[in-house]
Order: structure tokens, then C-alpha cells, then sequence
């Protein structure tokens, strides 16, 4: 029987915890109220990207050794990750927010989709504990 990479089920096991936590934390914002988009949108707490990467990132360390040419690569990877998230995303949704106030302002018959988050710094910082913990915890798992 063939079973799931452990690189791969860290990467899986980070996303649906990230988003999983996304859901709870939005549904008590909401004093209980079901909002299911949180299950697959970007933005808010935690990084859900950034839990995937640094999930990545922590068990090829321990497997492949933190000296490999791969934990190189996923480390850049995982910098550009975080980097977009609070910075060009953040960027981009703070702007899209500023639009569509203008839009509304105007009172523009002008159809504006939804804006779509980047993270703050805690939300990144919270992504990437859940990927580290989750990394470790696969990797102490399958082996």
C-alpha cells in the first residue's frame, strides 16, 4: 500500500489546520456566526501560505539536513511567501479597500469584486508556528 509522502502530508496537515483555525477564530469574531468562505479565503489569522511553507521548510530540515541544497531553495521560497504576504498582498488589499470606499462614496453603479487580504506580521508569525509545529510533528510521526 503506498502512503503519502511526509513532505507532502506536512504540507497538508499545515493548510487544513491554518484554515481550520482561520474558521474558528472568524466564527467567534462573529459571536458563532458560520462564515464557510473561511475554509479557502487568504487573509486574516493565521497564514495559512506561510504554515504550508515553513511546514515544508521544517521537515526537509530534519530529514534532508538544514546544509542540503532543497532546505535552501524551500527557505527562499518560504522568505518570498512571508515577504508577499505582508508586504505586496497586504499592500494590494489595503489599496483595493481604499477603491472600493471611493467607489461606494461616489455612489458608482460601478461593480467592484471582493478585495482580497494579505497578512499582518502576527498573522504571518502565527503561520508559521502552526508550520513549524506541524513540520516536527510529521516528521516524529513517519519515521
Amino acid at each position: 500500500m503506498a502512503h503519502l509522502s511526509p513532505y507532502l502530508l506536512a504540507v497538508i496537515l499545515a493548510w487544513i489546520i491554518a484554515q481550520g483555525t482561520k474558521f474558528l477564530i472568524a466564527s467567534v469574531k462573529q459571536w458563532g456566526a458560520i462564515d464557510v468562505r473561511q475554509l479557502y479565503t487568504s487573509g486574516n489569522m493565521p497564514s495559512a501560505h506561510t504554515a504550508a511553507a515553513i511546514a515544508l521548510m521544517t521537515i526537509i530540515g530534519v530529514k534532508d539536513g538544514v546544509d542540503s541544497s532543497i532546505f535552501a531553495l524551500v527557505t527562499l521560497f518560504a522568505a518570498v511567501v512571508m515577504y508577499d504576504a505582508v508586504m505586496v498582498r497586504r499592500s494590494a488589499g489595503e489599496q483595493g479597500v481604499a477603491i472600493h470606499n471611493l467607489i461606494r462614496e461616489q455612489k458608482s453603479k460601478v461593480h467592484f469584486p471582493r478585495t482580497a487580504k494579505g497578512h499582518e506580521p502576527l498573522e504571518v508569525a502565527a503561520g508559521a508556528l502552526i508550520g513549524l509545529g506541524v513540520g516536527l510533528f510529521v516528521f516524529f510521526v513517519t519515521r
